[in-house]
């Protein structure tokens, strides 16, 4: 997780835990090619625990690991 998702997960009160459910449960929404790096993001659309909807954006890094970039409430 980056720094900026960890300020935005804050900001918004989520925990990792409504972070994860978004991600098990959810559906993608939009995938994103990075022009500069080539690197494919996506737009992950679900629910947080409470029922509320959450977007997570993320990647998978160099070594295969899931990166999660950003997320916001939606």
């Amino acid at each position: 997780m980056t720094l900026h998702a960890e300020e935005e997960m804050d900001e918004d009160g989520l925990s990792i835990y409504d972070v994860e459910n978004c991600l098990l449960t959810g559906q993608i929404e939009e995938r994103q090619r990075d022009i500069q790096t080539g690197e494919i993001k996506y737009r992950i659309c679900g629910k947080f625990i409470n029922s509320g909807s959450i977007e997570v954006v993320v990647k998978f890094g160099p070594t295969g690991n899931l990166v999660i970039i950003t997320m916001y409430l939606s």
